[in-house]
């Protein structure tokens, strides 16, 4: 266990004897703080920010430099008129909010409302909370930084005029309840976009010729490299015939090693851990949302009770900066020196941050202490809390490491007929000769061993084996690759990527699906809609721009008014054009030939929040409406029984809560069935006496499970059909 700090901090000299108010933004924060300083302070939290653009109006003179018309919501007033009185009297107000532009933001907000003298307050900001950094951020108050403000303020303002312009458009022209935003329209769009070409992806055939060799005893895989000299690209043999015509020139065919190529190779320690990194791996290993890993890192930060009192764990994790901190990187040498020996300790290791403007904070995400291992706060952790820390952990460690180092081998094998050797097959094989930074850090490497072999070498050819493969469609994004293709992007900030996430899928343009974003029926439509007559809102490299100027803008070498002038001229101009000229029926309506069975008047197609539906055209005389039964949204529903009250078959359709299983003869038969009754044609793997069944956690992900539940535990995140990996427990 690492050695306790001072739980104290004295308060500044020459201060009096008055109390010092120190504010944050979280209670769990102030709580941790607390412990760490004396008696002389009181630390009290605003829950966030106190004031805000009003939700019932625009809150933006867009005829006066886009005045911003900040409003103190009614549910913040009461903490407003506590902070306000002990504001009063306090001798010196020290505002303790997070380090970046948003908390820049809040600490400008509380010195307006508090309405107290420049000359009492100190804005002090630390990346971890800990003795240590208190007694630093105290002993270098600096003034509230401006520009930062400046440029929250602008991406502010920007999000709200594109939201409430732009949303009340598409409740017009498209239908109520939809929304748009300056980045979750370009995130909606970057998943549509793949799916589209999911949908227009042709697999392409191709094939290859692998050989089982024998040398004494010992089998390895050699694949066939070159023809003539002619190294074969991927699709070198494209048919059966091209394949088998391989097999027949190889059959009776002596084998035998004609080169040995052994060579050192490593893999470098990996990069210490930044907002969007740590988003992905935790989605990749625990399969835990953007949201939810931001949650429990929150929690790491702000601090944990580990038995003497709350300490923060981790350093401040919105962040797209790489920087280590000099006091970790001595810390790191002699921990891996003592626990791993000298071969693991070689020095420090310095990251270059590649991102073009890494400003939210100065330092990547790691543990605050490097002795605090994870089993030794596992018992104070909660399971998720802990996997979290373990992996920041791991990876911060890690990145002080050497690299693993590894010794490769590459084997040319020829087949000799008939005095030819026209045909070249290679085996390869890598073996880990010094672990280094795979001692605390796992990753995937492809291991595989070669015996022992030398030129000329006899092989004994066990099997010959063509084999016939297909090109298959680009993956669908995850959470994980979708924030990695948004920061590649430049789009967003490492604090707006899962609030992005989080509001696509709520919003229902996103559906997750196996792990996967799917987009729904309405994101087409709206994507399309945008893509034509917005097309700069949707833009990939102009939104990257603007996230470049609002950087600028922090940086004070730009004026943020100048810049949301030049966004809203050209695009109210566009959008008072485009309200003029496009009718809701280019988007939402199509006729039928359909009858409405009520009043006999057509029916037509409409389009909904959540997808398209059926209704009479005599609305709103005749309120008739029924789902769709359209292809994709009623087409038969595979291995599901008939229905159960008329016998018809059961078809899948989709609802305001996603998809169900509804009978195919409504309105006659109106039985409908939730999804997690659909079957998949598989026994259970653990029990063998249930069935497996689509299901839907609490949070809207689709996952696999026993129908014998509780009293079988089995559950799968992917279909288990070939899966080989061990089930995720799905967290609650």
């Amino acid at each position: 266990m690492p050695k306790k700090e001072k739980t104290a901090i004295r308060s500044p000299k020459n201060k009096g004897t008055a109390k010092h108010l120190v504010i944050v933004e979280s209670p769990t924060k102030a709580k941790t703080i607390t412990r760490f300083l004396g008696p002389e302070y009181v630390v009290e939290s605003s829950f966030g920010h106190i004031r805000d653009l009003p939700k019932s109006k625009l809150g933006v003179d867009v005829e006066h430099d886009f005045a911003p018309q900040y409003v103190i919501p009614t549910a913040k007033r009461a903490r407003v008129t506590g902070l306000k009185k002990l504001a009063a009297k306090a001798d010196r107000i020290y505002f303790a909010t997070d380090e970046d532009r948003e908390g820049e933001a809040i600490s400008w907000h509380l010195q307006h409302v508090l309405d107290v003298p420049a000359e009492k307050v100190e804005r002090i900001a630390f990346h971890e909370i800990t003795p240590t950094a208190l007694s630093e951020a105290l002993a270098h108050p600096r003034a509230l930084d401006k520009h930062m403000v400046d440029a929250q303020q602008a991406r502010r303002i920007l999000d709200r005029l594109v939201g409430y312009e732009l949303s009340p458009f598409l409740w017009k022209k498209v239908t109520k309840g939809l929304s748009a935003g300056r980045v979750q329209s370009v995130a909606v769009r970057l998943i549509v976009e793949r799916e589209r070409e999911i949908q227009a992806f042709v697999p392409r055939e191709y094939w290859s010729i692998e050989a089982d060799l024998d040398k004494q005893g010992t089998v390895f895989i050699a694949r066939l490299y070159s023809i003539h000299g002619d190294v074969l690209d991927k699709f070198a043999l494209t048919t059966k015939e091209q394949a088998d015509a391989v097999f027949q020139a190889l059959e009776g065919a002596s084998w035998s090693v004609s080169d040995i190529q052994v060579k050192d190779t490593k893999k470098s320690a990996p990069v210490p851990f930044t907002t969007s990194t740590l988003q992905q791996a935790s989605h990749g290993r625990h399969h835990f949302s953007a949201k939810q890993t931001m949650m429990l890192a929150q929690q790491l930060y702000e601090g944990v009770d580990t038995g003497a009192g709350s300490e923060g764990l981790i350093t401040y994790m919105r962040t797209d900066s790489v920087n280590l901190a000099d006091v970790f990187l001595k810390e790191a040498q002699a921990f891996l020196a003592n626990e791993y020996g000298a071969a693991y300790a070689v020095g420090a290791r310095y990251y270059k941050t590649k991102s073009k403007l890494a400003q939210e904070a100065h330092e990547a995400i790691r543990p605050t202490s490097i002795v605090r291992t994870p089993e030794s706060v596992r018992a104070f952790l909660t399971e998720q809390q802990w996997k979290i820390y373990d992996l920041i952990w791991r990876r911060a460690v890690a990145s002080q490491m050497p690299d693993a180092k590894f010794e490769s081998t590459t084997a040319d094998i020829l087949p000799a007929k008939d005095g030819l050797d026209e045909h070249l097959f290679r085996a390869t094989g890598q073996v880990c000769v010094f672990d280094g930074f795979l001692k605390v850090y796992e990753t995937e490497i492809e291991e595989g061993t070669l015996p022992k072999l030398a030129v000329d070498d006899p092989l004994l050819l066990k099997e010959l084996k063509p084999l016939q493969h297909f090109t298959k469609p680009p993956a669908r994004y995850s959470e994980a690759t979708l924030v990695k293709t948004l920061e590649e992007y430049g789009i967003g900030r490492p604090s707006t990527y899962a609030p992005t996430i989080s509001t696509i899928v709520e919003r229902n343009y996103v559906q997750r699906e196996e792990g996967k974003l799917k987009p729904t029926e309405i994101a087409f439509i709206v994507n399309d809609l945008l893509v034509e007559h917005f097309p700069t809102i949707v833009d990939y490299e102009f939104t990257a721009h603007m996230e470049d100027d609002l950087d600028t803008i922090a940086e004070g070498k730009k004026e943020w008014v100048p810049v949301i002038r030049d966004f809203y001229g050209p695009f109210h101009k566009n959008l008072e054009k485009k309200s003029a000229e496009l009718s809701k029926k280019d988007f939402s309506v199509e006729e039928t030939d359909k009858l409405c069975e009520k009043c006999g008047k057509p029916m037509i197609i409409r389009m909904g929040r959540f997808g398209k539906f059926l209704a009479c055209s005599g609305f709103p005389e005749c309120k008739n409406a029924q789902p769709l039964e359209g292809e994709g949204d009623s087409a038969p529903a595979a291995d599901v029984e008939p229905c159960e009250k008329c016998g018809a078959s059961m078809v899948m359709k989709r609802g305001r809560f996603g998809p169900f299983l509804g009978c195919s003869k409504y309105p006659e038969c109106k039985n409908i069935r939730n999804l997690r009754d659909k079957k998949i044609g598989m026994k259970c793997p653990t029990c063998g006496q249930g069935d497996v069944v689509m299901k839907r956690s609490k949070r809207g992900k689709t996952f696999f499970g026993c129908n014998k539940y509780p009293d079988c535990d089995f559950v799968s995140w992917t279909k288990p059909e070939g899966i080989e990996n061990t089930p995720s427990v799905i967290p609650a």
